[in-house]
Order: structure tokens, then sequence, then C-alpha cells
């Protein structure tokens, strides 16, 4: 791997000069070399340029070894968490080899990388994952059950990385999978949360958050680089000077100084030698402690500055209701940005006076992805670096700048686009703050020029907002500094356009572009679901994993009673499976023959979780009110919704709590025990998805039409074989699309009808469903409780129709109404079969292989770099 130290002062990034040190050492030029040197780089090649072998017997005596020296376990004291560690150190040295020469070989060819820059990378369990991309799975069962152990039950033993939340993080992961597999460059940059988000418990019916210690057991897949850290500077001053030459400089001195340590972690690509990095920063201080207040005798004040500067990494998006929680979680932001900054300049500059190499290359040979506006603090960084560092004017700056971002938008919720005040940044970040005044003065004087004295255009496009105190509008920002922004779904780029960047939109057209979201199939189909793998590679090959299109022939199968049949099969041992999971981690029995009904993702209420309740409530009613003649008639549904609340997010966590209780009283009334389940699953993540998911029958994505950017979970349950009850929003209409409007349950406004709705009925509120009216009634009544806090009130309160702006009393008829369809259409099986294996067929669009694609030709402008290991080192 080529050479990642990292000296801790920015006046090294001055020196332009590489050593031969610093290079790669397979590629170093023998000439510069004597006698000697040679002899020991053909010794040193010869024993380290043989891959590992991966016969059952090898990887048998890998297990072993690992267990004995690297955990230094007894032979008569092992177990199975001792196998997981010893059986993650195998497969890592298997992944590490790969990766160490594919980040050589891109060196030395030069290629242009991309920067992936996300907050979140909810990566999931990696083992199952690894043997699965490096096409070992079968070997390493083998290996495992000779010597008495199961490869499923050593992958449980793996506890997830709390690196993310949700979509976001998901996506950016099955994006770093898409990019190993498709062999483009590429390296993730993100935080090490020490924590991050939080354990989620249900604690006497609410949502308790407890820290999750995932990094307890240690973390096997990583590698702690001790040798690539970098200053991030903290509040401070700018000191104004003139060069020989009478040019103004500035130099941002002072404050406090954070250190960014790196660990990374491997990305295998399938069926490629390709391994990207995974590259996460940890907060360390510049100093252990304060020997002087220690020798003083102020013990908790020598580690203060040491636990102030850990804290920066401690947990994912600080709770910012308070001024503090707001500083700290700026704070974040910046550190993960000006570390990742720091190592991608670094990398670079080695080039710097190479041929014909310049600063003015960078974006021939960076590509730099803002996931959403949190890594936007990094185009002043960028801009700090070249101006302050390498000392360009700043027109030269600015164009390098601007040619090297492209920033994704992934919501146009006001409240999720960031704002920062300016006294926080001037405070934290001075220097940051006199640039971006002065990108916002320049931005402004184009705008004037183009739109003379049109005052409110200047103050809508400004990336100040003058409110008191005055904001800065990190989305304004991410678009002027970027060459280009995507949205995410077709209606979530149409609306970018016309609702929430329309002025920009009209200034640079060329600039927004539409990237439909993809999600991996080895995640989601290979590994989360191979019993239906196993019948697509038994149709068409194993192609299809790096190939959805291949699956879309299958389509006509769904006329074959036979292949039905083998298709229900692999559905219901999911079910049965998710069954079995669901009585022993929760003591809940489900009958596996029911409609399996999910809504799993983030609690808000835009997502319209209240909905989904309310429904459910309509359907309890139902039940108990029921003959018996009635009874026989009813779809058995098993309701699971899973998903975390924010902490300081009320209305969500009074949702929780409103799940979790009608979930008590229906599941303890007789009447509904065969007809009617509800499990609220607690803690969701990648994993729990991976059983969840392929078991679906039907899933919900019931947003307010126009406010989901776009959705990837509708994307994997019907990839895994089930149906959507959904609006038409995000990638729902994409998906319908695809698969056809007869295979999809779709109800609610549209999303250009939603403000027309909203104004009618402030004025001119409706009558409320008498459905809706009775579901209301019995939660009001305490049916289901009452708490203390008038927590249920407050949720209904909330969608009076008055002030229903999320549209969930107007929508509940047309709901109740798809609901209904997906009942009768559930009840015809070998129809119901037919329509699953059609929808699933035909989602070849929606795999991330296809988003990257797109991404990499309209965006980065980069090719594919295949690394393919020299003879030399092929496997014995």
């Amino acid at each position: 791997m080529e050479s990642d130290r990292a000296d801790v002062t920015e006046s090294s990034f001055l020196e332009s000069a590489t050593t031969i040190l610093d290079r790669p050492r397979q590629y170093v030029d023998d000439a510069e070399m004597g006698v000697d040197h040679l002899a020991h780089k053909e010794l040193l090649w010869k024993l380290s340029s043989t891959y590992l072998p991966n016969d059952v017997a090898s990887l048998q005596r890998s297990l072993v070894r690992h267990v004995e020296y690297t955990l230094a376990r007894r032979r008569y004291k092992l177990d199975t968490s001792s196998f997981y560690q010893a059986t993650a150190h195998s497969v890592r040295d298997r992944l590490i080899e790969r990766w160490t020469d594919t980040q050589q070989y891109s060196a030395k060819k030069g290629a242009k990388k991309v920067y992936y820059l996300s907050l979140e990378f909810l990566i999931g369990r990696s083992l199952g994952n690894a043997v699965s991309n490096l096409g070992l799975r079968g070997a390493y069962a083998e290996a495992l059950r000779q010597i008495g152990y199961d490869l499923e039950d050593i992958m449980s033993e793996e506890k997830e990385p709390a690196l993310g939340n949700g979509g976001l993080g998901r996506l950016a992961s099955c994006f770093l999978d898409t990019l190993a597999t498709q062999n483009y460059p590429a390296w993730g940059y993100g935080i090490r949360y020490k924590y991050g988000m939080f354990e989620q418990r249900i604690v006497n019916g609410k949502q308790v958050e407890f820290p999750d210690y995932w990094l307890t057991d240690g973390n096997p897949w990583e590698v702690e680089r001790l040798d690539v850290q970098y200053p991030v500077r903290l509040f401070g001053h700018v000191r104004e000077f003139q060069d020989p030459d009478g040019n103004t400089l500035y130099a941002w001195e002072g404050g406090e100084v954070v250190m960014a340590q790196a660990y990374d972690t491997p990305i295998p690509g399938y069926g490629t030698y390709n391994t990207n990095n995974m590259r996460l920063w940890s907060s360390k201080p510049s100093h252990e402690f304060n020997l002087a207040s220690f020798n003083a005798g102020n013990y908790y004040g020598a580690v203060e500055a040491k636990e102030r500067c850990e804290s920066i990494t401690s947990v994912l998006y600080p709770n910012d209701a308070t001024e503090e929680g707001k500083r700290l979680r700026l704070k974040q932001q910046y550190f993960f940005v000006s570390a990742t900054l720091q190592d991608i300049y670094r990398r670079f500059k080695k080039n710097v006076g190479r041929g014909s190499t310049t600063m003015k290359n960078m974006p021939d040979k960076v590509a730099i992805q803002l996931n959403d506006t949190h890594p936007a603090i990094a185009i002043p960084e960028l801009m700090r670096l070249l101006l302050d560092i390498e000392r360009l004017p700043w027109d030269e700056a600015w164009e390098i700048t601007r040619k090297v971002f492209a920033y994704t938008n992934h919501t146009i919720l006001p409240e999720a686009l960031e704002k920062w005040p300016v006294p926080m940044i001037t405070e934290l970040l001075p220097r940051h703050m006199q640039i971006i005044y002065e990108i916002n003065h320049r931005f402004l004087l184009e705008v004037q020029k183009m739109w003379p004295n049109d005052t409110a255009r200047m103050s809508s496009m400004s990336i100040i907002e003058e409110s008191s105190p005055k904001m800065v509008r990190m989305s304004n920002l991410a678009v002027i500094g970027s060459h280009t922004v995507n949205g995410v779904a077709m209606i979530h780029t149409k609306l970018l356009k016309s609702l929430l960047f329309p002025d920009f939109l009209l200034m640079w057209p060329e600039k927004f572009i539409n990237v439909t979201n993809g999600v991996t199939p080895r995640r989601w189909l290979l590994q989360a679901n191979p019993a239906l793998a196993s019948i697509y590679t038994g149709m068409v090959g194993p192609g299809w994993v790096n190939d959805l299109k291949r699956l879309e022939p299958i389509k006509t199968m769904a006329q074959d009673p036979q292949f039905r049949q083998r298709w229900r099969a692999a559905k219901q041992t999911n079910k049965q499976a998710l069954a079995e999971w669901l009585y022993r981690s929760m003591n809940i029995r489900v009958d596996p023959n029911a409609l399996f009904d999910m809504q799993i993702k983030r609690i808000h209420e835009y997502k319209r979780q209240l909905l989904n309740v309310l429904g459910i409530v309509h359907r309890y009613a139902e039940i108990t009110q029921a003959t018996p003649e009635q009874r026989k008639t009813m779809v058995p549904r098993v309701h699971i919704i899973a998903g975390k609340a924010a902490p300081g997010y009320v209305m969500a966590k009074n949702l929780v709590m409103l799940v979790c209780a009608v979930s008590e009283v229906v599941n303890s009334d007789a009447a509904c025990r065969d007809l009617l389940k509800v499990v609220f699953v607690p803690n969701f993540n990648v994993s729990l998805a991976e059983i969840l998911i392929p078991a679906s029958d039907i899933s919900q994505h019931i947003s307010t039409a126009g406010m989901e950017a776009s959705g990837t979970g509708n994307m994997k349950f019907v990839m895994n074989g089930g149906l959507i009850v959904g609006t038409m929003d995000g990638a729902n209409i994409e998906i319908e699309q695809a698969i056809g409007e007869h295979n999809m349950f779709t109800f609610g406004a549209k999303a250009d009808q939603v403000a027309a709705i909203r104004r009618k009925m402030a004025h001119d509120p409706p009558k409320i469903d008498p459905r809706l009216h009775r579901a209301m009634g019995m939660i009001r009544a305490g049916i289901f409780g009452k708490p203390d806090d008038g927590a249920y009130n407050q949720l209904l309160d909330a969608i009076d129709p008055r002030k229903d702006v999320y549209l969930t009393a107007h929508d509940f008829p047309s709901y109740l109404g798809a609901i209904a369809e997906a009942d009768a259409a559930y009840q015809y099986e070998e129809k119901w079969t037919a329509k699953c294996i059609e929808a699933a067929c035909s989602m070849w669009m929606f795999s991330s292989d296809r988003t990257i694609r797109e991404y990499a030709a309209k965006i980065w402008n980069v090719e594919p770099l295949p690394f393919r290991p020299p003879r030399h080192h092929s496997e014995r």
C-alpha cells in the first residue's frame, strides 16, 4: 500500500518533493537502488508475493493459528466468540492482501479517485458480506463444520458497527460495495463513532436510549493507522499579514488542536480482486493530559482536554436541542471534513511536480462527493488549504474547488437543510467564516449582474440568511461550491428544481441532474435471502449478482405453477425463520401463514407511522365487532413496525409508545389470536433488516407525497419478493413504472396536490372519516392506556383537519382502500405469487450498480480500473 505517513504540521503541505521511501515499494525504479537494496527487495518480494491459500485445510490452519496466537486463547478453552474473532482475522488477512495491492495499483496508474464523504456508514455485519464477496462462504462453512462450528452461528457473534442511523448511511454503504465491485478507485470517509446513534430499548412501553457499546470487544475488521494523524484546529484567531510582494495573506492560529487518527476498513468487491477503503476518523487529544494540573492536584482538570477531544467522535448526531449540542455537532462535522481534506490533499500533493502535474490538475485526479449537507463545510476548508497553505490566488483556488466537489441532496424538508449561526461559526472556525463571506460576496455580484436590483432573489440565494442571529445556509453553500447537484429520485429532483433551488436552476440549468438511488444485491439478496438467491442462480447462473437485468427473463415463469410453488417455498422459509426469531428473541408467537405487513424505517411524522397505527386500530375494532361469519373472510395479518425515534423528537417517541401500547392490547386479546398480531421490533439495524425484509409480503412506504426524497427500503422489499402499499412519493413512482401499477397498491394525494389540499383544509376543514373518528376515539378513551403527559392526544391533535400538515386524516380513507385491495389479492395465492415474481424480477434499475455507473459517467468522470494480480501473486 502507498505510504500513508502524515505529519501533523500544516507546513508539511508546502513540501512538494517525494522521497523514494514515500512511493509504493514494488514500483520504485531499480536504478535508484543499490545492489544490496535490490537483493533485500527481491527477498521481501518472494516472501510477500503469494496470496494466502483458500482450501479448507489451509483455512482451518489459519483459524487455529489466530485462536492460538492472535487471541492467545488456550486450546482447551475455545468458544464461539473466540472462533468469530479468529474467523474475522482470517478473512481480514485475505482482504488486506487484495486491499494493499489495489491501492498500489491505482497509485501506479495515477487514476482519478472518488472520495465519498458521509457522516454515516451503516455497513452492517462484515463477516457474511466479506466471505460472500470473496467467494469463500462455502469454504469457510466447511472448514468450520469439520472442527465443530457453524458459520451462521459464528456470524451472529458479530456486533454491528453503530456508524449510522437509517437510509443515508445504508445508501453510502451500498455505494462502497458497488464502487469496489465495479472496480472504481474510491475511498469512503466518515467518523468512527465510539457509541454511534444509540441502542434503543423499550422500557415500560417507552423508548429509552442507551449507549451502543459496539467496540467493547474490539473491531477485527479495522486497521488502526497510528501513522496517519492530522491536526484539526478549533477556535483561535486569524492573523493578517503581507508577503514580500505585498499580497495580503491569512494564518489561522491559536485555539485548540484535536488530532484525527485514521482507522481503515477494507471494502471488498464481488467477483473481483479490487478492494477499496473506508477510512474513519477518531478524535484524540494533541496531549494525553496536562501534567502541570496533575502535579498541582487538579486530577480531573488534567484529563479534561482529553475527554473534551474524544467527545467529538463519541455519538452520531448529538442532540442539538441545546446550544452546546449544536456546537458539538458543528465540531463533529468540521473535524471529519478537515481530516479528510488534509488526507486527500496530502495524497494528491505527492504527484505535484512530477511531469506536468500542478495544483490545477487536482480536479483531474480527485472527485469529492458530499453525501447531503453534513460535509458541506469541506468547501471553505479546501479553499483555506489552497489559499493559506498553497497560497493560490482566489480565482484559481475557487475554480479548483468547484470542479472537485459535487453535492447530493437528500431532502427538501426545511428542518433537515442545515443552518449554522454565524456567531457560532465565527467562534469555532473564524477563518472559514471569512472565506464563506467572501464566497457569498463574489457570488452575489454574479446574481446582481444577472438580475439587477432584484433584492428578493439575492436574499433567497444568499449563503447568509439575514435573521437574528444571522445563519449560514449550508445547502446554498453546497450548491454554489459544487459543479453538480443531484437529487435521488425523479420526483425529488423535480421538487429540488421547482421548490428548493429554482433561482439556482435558472442560473445554472446544467448543474442539476437526477441519479435515482439503488441498493446492492450482494447484501440484500445474495446474503440476506439465500433461499431466493439459490433459485436465481439455478435459473440464470451466478452472473445475476452483478447484473440484475439477467433476472428479467424469469418473469415469464410467473405463469408456471411449479415455479410459483418453488417461489412460495422460499418465501415460507424466510417467514418461518422470522417467526422463530420473534419467538426466541421477543417471546411473541406469529403464524408464518399470515400476511406479514412491515413498516421499518426511521420514526418521523412525515413517514406516517401514525397512519399505519390508526389503520391497525381500525382493523382491531373490525375484528372485535365481527360476527363469526365475517371473521372467516378476514385475512390474518402480522404487523411489524421498527425504527428509532431521535432522542429529542417528542412526537416520534410518543408514536413508539402508542405502537407498543397497541401491540400489548391486541396481542393479549383472544379475539385477535388468529387474525391480528402487532410487533414493534426494537433497535432496528442492518442485521435485523436482513431477517425482516426477505419475510415480508407487504411493506408500507406511505410518506406524504413530495416529502420522501427516494427511500431505499422500498427497493429492498420488492427485490425480495414483497409488494408495496405506498404513496406516489420518492422512488415509489419509478418502482411502479418498473414493476407495473397492477403489482403495487397505491393511494393518497399526489405531490402536486398537497399544497392546495392543505390550503383548502385550513379554510374549509372536511369531516373526519367515521372509521378514523372511531379509531381516534378508541385511543383517546384510553383503550390503549392514557399517558399522564397527554402523549396520545398530542399525536391525534396534530391530525386535526385544520392543521393536518402531513395529510394523515385526509389520506386515511384511500389508505384503508389500498390495504383492503392488498388483503383481497393475498387470498388468491397463485395470482399473488405471480405478482411477486413479476415485481422482483423487474428491479434491475434499483441496483446500486446502475446508480454508481450514472454517478461515474455524469458526475465524477471516472473509469473502472480492474486490478488483476500478476502471476506470481496467484493463490497456491
